[in-house]
């Protein structure tokens, strides 16, 4: 049974989740003008990732990525995949420590940061321990009940925008790429890398549509400018770069009498977290499938929950912002692998599959 649309939904909510805290802040710490080079430069990259993974998936008919790769032998597939399984630690340690912060931070100041942490690891490795089926009907029903507000709030965000901050619209530096290998931007991948490698773990379990999923990449697009835009037509460039999180400070400034909440900020906030939940769950789920790959006699709830004490007992350890920041650094050269070799040995393993299939091989 084709279950493209909660396929489509999980896709759309996962990126959603990751846009709008640290991308605007690195968008536009990239550029002085013309962001939207910088934003159409890192979206074409992604479409043409979902592109080339996705084909090379279509050569595999229900097969997941771990199978694809083991098949190739299992030395390849110790070496493909290691850093892919780093790769999704450092993406749960991050997630959970960096958006426990932004929730403290926001509206739970009181709160403890490993109290917020603790439950962010509960609700997900719960959603993760129920299976992928039951993850993506509850990415299904979060779409429906949750799309509305986040629409809602980005309608209003731009209440208190000057058009005039769009200008000038590009200059010598963003027409000249020059900012591609630059820290701030190679930061921004984080938006774009996060959430796709799952459609190469679900097949077994949750059939979809290539075509479908490439056909609904454009709808992230609105919102990757919505998140860089509002910012800088609210403040300006030179106000909005010196804000940690410039989107939910933008947001903050909009000003609606009859909302049963004091601040657009509340819906937000308990939207992008909601997603953001879905996210870590996901991540978990993929990180879980890996380990009873190598450990076949783990339970599939003792492999959930000894990943949620790892990722706990480090998110511990990080004593600051900063650290964090530093963290989402080292981890932009697992990043870029991710981007570049997964899929492109994916779609390489499948033509050589078509090959040998079309001599009877």
């Amino acid at each position: 049974m084709d279950k493209s649309m909660q396929v489509i939904a999980v896709y759309l909510l996962s990126h959603i989740g990751l846009i709008f805290f640290m991308y605007p802040t690195d968008i536009i710490e990239s550029l002085s003008v013309g962001h939207w080079c910088a934003i159409l430069l890192g979206f074409a990259c992604h479409v043409a990732v979902i592109a080339i993974y996705t084909k090379g998936l279509s050569y595999f008919k229900s097969q997941s990525i771990i199978d694809i790769f083991a098949g190739a032998g299992k030395a390849l597939a110790w070496i493909l995949l290691l850093p892919v399984s780093l790769y999704f630690l450092m993406m749960l340690i991050l997630t959970v420590r960096a958006y426990a912060e932004i929730v403290t931070i926001i509206f739970l100041d009181s709160t403890p940061l490993w109290a917020v942490m603790a439950l962010f690891l509960a609700v997900a490795g719960l959603i993760s321990f129920m299976g992928v089926e039951a993850m993506f009907r509850t990415g299904l029903l979060a779409a429906i009940l949750f799309f509305p507000l986040l629409l809602f709030v980005l309608s209003v965000s731009f209440q208190n925008a000057d058009w005039h901050y769009l200008y000038p619209i590009m200059d010598k530096r963003s027409a000249s790429f020059s900012f591609v290998l630059e820290r701030p931007y190679l930061l921004s991948f984080f938006a774009f890398a996060g959430g796709f490698l799952f459609l190469g773990f679900i097949p077994p379990y949750v059939p979809y549509k290539r075509r479908a999923v490439l056909w609904t990449t454009p709808v992230l697009l609105p919102f990757f400018f919505v998140s860089v835009y509002v910012p800088l037509l609210t403040f300006g460039r030179n106000t909005a770069v010196q804000f940690q999180f410039p989107f939910i400070m933008a947001v903050d400034t909009a000003d609606i009498s009859w909302l049963m909440f004091d601040r657009v900020t509340m819906f937000f906030m308990i939207t992008v977290i909601c997603f953001a939940l879905l996210f870590i769950s996901l991540v978990m789920w993929k990180t879980t499938l890996m380990i009873r790959r190598v450990l076949p006699f783990v339970r599939p709830d003792l492999a959930s929950l000894l990943l949620a004490a790892v990722v706990f007992v480090i998110c511990l350890q990080i004593p600051n912002w900063k650290m964090v920041e530093r963290l989402f650094w080292w981890n932009t050269y697992l990043r870029l692998y991710v981007v570049a070799v997964i899929p492109l040995t994916t779609l390489v393993l499948g033509i050589r599959r078509r090959r040998k299939g079309a001599a009877g091989i």
